[in-house]
């Protein structure tokens, strides 16, 4: 019984360390052999500017320079809603609650005022 070993795989270009940037997948070939493919570098992608660091969804996570009009359309980079593409879901729903929070806060001022008046 002989023991076969594992088919080496070796880099395409020339940077020879696994590094960040020079990541790789084996995969099948048609032919049954083993080959490689380079991986992209995945990114952070889109986020909200408030400090809660919260994805925006719906917006793909590419390098920055693919958002440029070249590579993407403007229908891609943005979602469909109030702020969209450039606060998450979460930001906007707290926005409005803070809001309406704040006039419940007005409101109940005003009555309080208009009760000690009375009294």
């Amino acid at each position: 019984q002989s023991a076969i070993m594992a088919p080496r795989i070796t880099y395409k270009r020339r940077h020879a360390y696994a590094t960040r940037s020079n990541k790789i997948r084996k995969l099948r070939l048609p032919g049954g052999g083993l080959g490689i493919q380079y991986v992209k570098k995945t990114t952070k992608g889109p986020q909200t500017p408030s400090g809660d660091a919260g994805r925006i969804n719906g917006v793909p996570r590419v390098a920055t320079q693919k958002y440029s009009r070249k590579h993407m359309s403007k229908n891609k980079k943005s979602v469909s809603r109030a702020y969209g593409g450039v606060l998450s879901a979460g930001a906007v729903r707290e926005r409005i609650v803070r809001a309406f929070l704040v006039e419940e806060q007005k409101i109940v001022k005003r009555v309080l005022k208009l009760q000690a008046t009375k009294a």
